[in-house]
């Protein structure tokens, strides 16, 4: 499969939470853990549980960064 998305991010998943609507998806990249929030009908058709790889492709139109000089 081929997709143009750069900000791709392999790790492991660690934990899937299924709600009613939404499943809470946590995957950990390196010393890091990435949370998603998709739909529940599309975490049980990729068949998502823990322990599984993946990749968390990831488009933002922004990104913002606030360091403890910024709180004031």
């Amino acid at each position: 499969m081929r997709l143009s998305t750069r900000n791709r991010l392999p790790g492991t998943i660690t934990e899937v939470q299924k709600g009613d609507v939404t499943a809470k998806v946590t995957l950990q990249v390196g010393d890091n853990h990435i949370v998603a929030l998709i739909t529940r009908e599309s975490a049980e058709e990729l068949g998502l549980e823990a322990g599984q790889r993946a990749t968390a492709l990831v488009k933002a139109t922004d990104v913002m960064i606030l360091t403890d000089e910024g709180l004031g």
